[in-house]
Order: structure tokens, then sequence, then C-alpha cells
């Protein structure tokens, strides 16, 4: 307990570190998840088609394998960003696409005969997805982007490979001067449950304020 006592300033730190990068990165993945979802319902056909493959891309490479590409490969191809912007970035488009599959269930949600009323009434397919797709979608999905934004939170600690101090790296940096790892891991461990659990509750919270009844 005495070299996380010691070391506090470097933990509320990194703490800080871990919780900037998620909102931050949630805030983006939820833009991108939604246009995502946009382009994958347009009438486009190369939209839907970019859309899909960049869903299916994401979904299934590593997170990790992606943060080394993006910090150890991108310089080389002349793009250089901060550290943390890096992360940031890379969790962005990865978590976006599930984001887009989370949104896209919800718009499975919406009545037909809800978009049959709207074409009729002479909507734009802009107007129908900004006024009655998209507000609706993200009512009936609290939930399932409360879960996307957890396992966002968890995956911040993959910022610690690649040099990014957040809760996970002062953790390490800590255990190699003190030695004491049950108690600096158990501690670490806690306060990311104690995070988690807060998202649940609130998504829980704001799912049944914001409900569809049907």
């Amino acid at each position: 307990m005495d070299a996380l006592l010691d070391n506090s300033d470097l933990i509320l730190g990194a703490l800080g570190t871990t919780l900037y990068i998620t909102v931050v990165s949630a805030v983006g993945a939820l833009v991108v998840g939604v246009l995502t979802t946009v382009a994958r319902i347009s009438p486009v056909r190369i939209l839907r088609t970019a859309a899909a493959l960049y869903v299916q891309y994401f979904l299934n490479v590593p997170l990790l394998a992606l943060l080394l590409l993006a910090v150890f490969a991108l310089p080389d191809a002349g793009l250089l960003m901060p550290l943390r912007t890096t992360v940031i970035v890379v969790l962005v488009v990865y978590e976006g696409a599930y984001v887009a599959e989370a949104v896209r269930s919800g718009v499975n949600t919406v009545p037909p005969g809800q978009l049959e009323a709207a074409r009729a009434l002479g909507l734009r397919f802009s107007q129908v997805v900004r006024k009655v797709l998209v507000p609706q979608a993200l009512r009936a999905v609290v939930q399932p982007l409360g879960n996307v934004l957890i396992a966002l939170l968890m995956n911040t600690a993959l910022a610690a490979t690649v040099g990014v101090v957040e809760l996970t790296s002062a953790a390490n940096r800590v255990n190699n001067v003190a030695a004491q790892p049950i108690t600096i891991y158990v501690a670490v461990g806690l306060m990311y449950m104690v995070l988690a659990l807060g998202i649940g509750l609130l998504a829980g919270r704001l799912e049944k304020k914001v409900a569809i009844t049907r």
C-alpha cells in the first residue's frame, strides 16, 4: 500500500490519461459508427460496400496489431503524431466498427411503417436518417453502446505497449520499483472495475430514461 501512496501522483495522472483517452475515443467512435451505419443503409452502392468492408476489417484485426502498425509504421510513411493522439485515432477507427454494428441493430428496430410514412411525406434520405432512423436507433441501443464503451476502457490498457503512460503503464512502473505486484495490480484492477461498473450503471439508467415503448 505504501508503494501506491508514494506514487499517488503518477497513478492519478495516469488515471486521468486513461479517462481522457476513453472519453475522446468514445465520442470519436460514436461519430464514426453512426456515419458508417448511415453509409451501410444508403442508396449509394459504393458507400454501402466501403462501409461493410471497413466494419469487417476492424472487427477481425487485433487492436494490438493496429496500434503497433500506427506507432511504428506510419512515421515511416511521413505521418507523425504524438503517441497519445495516435492511440486515440486507432481506438476511434477500431471501436467505430463496433459502434456501427450496435447502431445498425438499432436501425433494424425502427418499424418499416415509419420509414414509409416519412417517404410519403416527401422527406429526403438525409432527413429520414436524421429525424427518424438515427434518433430511434440510438435510443434502442444504449446498453450495447455502454458495453462497447466498457470494452474501449479496457482496451486503453494496450496503450502501455506503445509507451503511453496510462493506468496500466503506471502500475508497471510502480511495480518495477516497489516489486509489490499483488497490491499494485489488484488496486489498479479495482479502479478499472469501478469505472466499468459506473459506465454500466449510467447506461442502465439512461436506457430506462430514453426507452421507446412500442
